[in-house]
């Protein structure tokens, strides 16, 4: 099957931005583009359209939502080849099955709960948590020309330089060459900057350190930072590569970093932790490729360290797993969250990339 770029929608203000802004990457990437809409509750797939009323509104207010959609995107996107589909299927689970093919995933970072719908937080956070593929969470009112920068007179524009990519990078841990490739080619794709932040802090210690100290911390991170950055500027030339570092938490260093940034790009880790009470395996680390992730390495015992646990089903799917006996429903598992993945999802504005890594 051929790459393309997926994005969910169900109509809202959520949803219609996260389908422009898909758009636009698309185009820039020089692929199609797929909508779909995820309905549970009616009438099975290819069964007559006569029928109870209330059996058909879902598949007819789907069909309205993509119509919708398509009409708005042909209008803004002529030259796009955009295709649209109704999935009948639980939101979370019609969002995984249609990434698994995708070269990206786009979905709205906030929303109305609605079910059948894309949007919610809830639905957001759940399919970043079991996801193995790129995702974008997009915010509502996110326009065209918030990726460039101002034009001179301050005035919003589409046709001024893009604003640089942002990515987390944690100096520490194995590089995570899916994550860097991902930001090194979004900055490529824009001919803008790339923005290489890294939040540094000083070893824990019985005694408050001195000044000295805190200069060779901070250089041996800068010289870290560059050497792990060095193959890939060699493998991206074009790229012009800005090196930041601030001593802080991360979660409030990617906020800060996130401003003014056109795109902001972390890593997404695949690999999962212990059971826990419930049996179940905690989810992957959403943290800035580390970024020297303080909050999971100074979470307390029996606390949740991971910052966007793996839930056995989306949000509302009370769906009993194969083989329980018939009848049988679930509790849906709460999604968790550390300080981290709780700013990138609610505080910062610009869209967020999420890619896994190992």
């Amino acid at each position: 099957m051929s790459r393309s770029v997926v994005a969910g929608v169900d109509g809202s203000p959520e949803g219609l931005t996260a389908a422009d802004w898909a758009a636009r990457e698309a185009l820039r990437r020089g692929l199609p583009l797929r909508l779909v809409h995820a309905w549970e509750a009616g009438l099975p797939e290819g069964a007559p359209e006569a029928g109870p009323s209330g059996l058909r509104a879902p598949q007819q207010h789907a069909r309205q939502v993509l119509q919708r959609a398509l009409a708005r995107l042909g209008e803004r996107y002529p030259r796009l080849d955009v295709t649209a589909e109704q999935v009948p299927r639980a939101p979370v689970a019609a969002l995984l099955a249609e990434a698994a093919d995708a070269d990206l995933l786009v979905i709205g970072s906030q929303g109305p709960s609605g079910l059948g719908g894309f949007l919610s937080g809830a639905v957001a956070l759940a399919t970043v948590a079991r996801i193995t593929r790129p995702v974008v969470l997009v915010r509502a009112g996110l326009t065209a020309e918030a990726e460039h920068l101002p034009g001179d007179d301050g005035t919003p524009s589409a046709h001024t330089p893009y604003r640089d990519v942002a990515v987390a990078v944690d100096v520490d841990a194995p590089p995570a060459d899916e994550v860097l490739d991902f930001a090194f080619r979004a900055a490529a794709l824009r001919n803008a900057p790339l923005r290489a932040v890294h939040a540094w802090h000083m070893p824990f210690s019985h005694r408050l350190p001195d000044a000295e100290q805190r200069a060779r911390a901070r250089e041996a991170a800068e010289n870290r930072l560059s050497d792990l950055l060095a193959p890939w500027q060699r493998e991206y030339p074009g790229v012009v590569v800005r090196e930041n570092l601030h001593e802080g938490r991360p979660a409030h260093v990617l906020v800060r970093a996130a401003g003014g940034a056109g795109l902001l790009v972390v890593g997404n880790c695949r690999n999962t932790g212990p059971p826990d009470a419930r049996g179940e395996a905690a989810g992957p680390r959403t943290g800035p490729v580390g970024a020297g992730t303080a909050e999971d390495r100074t979470a307390p015992s029996g606390g949740a360290r991971t910052a966007l646990s793996e839930p056995r089903t989306g949000p509302g799917d009370t769906r009993a797993p194969a083989g329980a006996p018939v009848g049988t429903r679930i509790r849906p598992t709460p999604v968790r969250t550390t300080p981290v993945a709780h700013a990138l999802i609610h505080h910062v504005r610009c869209p967020v990339a999420l890619v896994p890594h190992d």
